[in-house]
């Protein structure tokens, strides 16, 4: 039987499918208005493929939701002149947020991802000043050679690394820490991160597939954002998918209840379950090698 993904690039047609389906909702929390083009017919085939596909929507379209809310917050608040989005996939945010001309965008991705997406939005005017930077992530001369383009000029930048991390090694991960953090320009870092105990969950539901597509999920560090720390990097906001999706009215049935009961349980065991799986915006820290204080979970919407 032939599997719905045969490269990691392929989940990106499969995301775009959740944001197409949230998006032609009366309610929807979002309207990505190329998400259905951009997934094709081989992204609606994945969801009918794919183990559970449709019942995982929600963390997804939660995911997008509050990347969408943090991303417009430092741009507006905190001076983010330059955004590069690693693994940037089909992602459309420069053409659906309301982002100021000045900002500048860069989406990095393999070649043949950037010349589909610019092909399906043909003459689609973006918000901003975009450029496509064609590379492979996993290449470090490409990976830094991206990453200095986007800082060269740049006063206040921000990282993106929506739904990558958890595909690549940890070595892998830290080395991209280390490259961020060499750049000197990038004062935030956006990621979504989870916990070993999800990264189990996904294994027996995705794994088959995702394995024959030679995309296994990978990284999930046990120590959470901390992770970071050595690298350059702290925590400034930890949004937890399961309790962003409440608030969004995006969660799973009987959500509250599960809430309700959580608060029960012991403090260490509510803190695991709170940082199973969620958002987190890092800051650069000054110097490598010394692990500051975790900040406090921080919302402002």
């Amino acid at each position: 039987m032939t599997t719905p993904i045969a490269h990691v690039s392929d989940t990106a047609r499969w995301v775009a499918m959740y944001r197409a389906l949230e998006t032609e909702r009366p309610d929807a929390i979002f309207r990505d208005p190329y998400a259905r083009r951009l997934a094709g017919p081989q992204g609606d085939a994945m969801l009918r493929a794919i183990p559970k596909a449709l019942q995982f929507a929600w963390p997804m379209i939660v995911r997008t939701a509050v990347m969408d809310e943090i991303i417009l917050r430092v741009v507006a608040r905190d001076g983010v002149d330059t955004v590069l989005n690693l693994a940037a996939g089909l992602d459309t945010r420069p053409w659906r947020l309301a982002l100021p001309p000045s900002l500048r965008w860069l989406d990095v991705d393999l070649p043949p991802m950037l010349a589909y997406k610019g092909q399906q939005l043909g003459d689609e005017q973006p918000a901003c000043t975009v450029e496509s930077l064609p590379a492979d992530l996993t290449d470090a001369t490409a990976r830094r050679a991206a990453i200095a383009r986007a800082a060269a000029g740049a006063r206040c930048g921000l990282g993106i690394c929506e739904g990558l991390l958890v595909y690549l090694t940890p070595a892998q991960v830290g080395e991209l820490a280390r490259d961020l953090h060499a750049a000197g320009a990038f004062r935030y870092w956006l990621i979504d991160l989870g916990s070993p105990r999800l990264l189990k969950m996904l294994e027996r539901t995705w794994g088959r597939t995702l394995q024959a597509g030679n995309a296994p999920m990978r990284f999930a560090p046990a120590d959470g954002t901390a992770f970071f720390a050595p690298l350059g990097w702290r925590e400034v906001e930890f949004r937890s998918t399961f309790e962003e999706s409440i608030r969004l009215r995006r969660s799973i049935r009987f959500a509250r209840f599960f809430q309700a009961l959580a608060a029960l349980y012991p403090c260490r065991k509510r803190e695991e379950m709170h940082r199973m799986s969620g958002i987190v915006l890092l800051e650069r820290i000054a110097e490598t090698g010394v692990a500051p204080p975790r900040a406090s979970p921080v919302r402002e919407d």
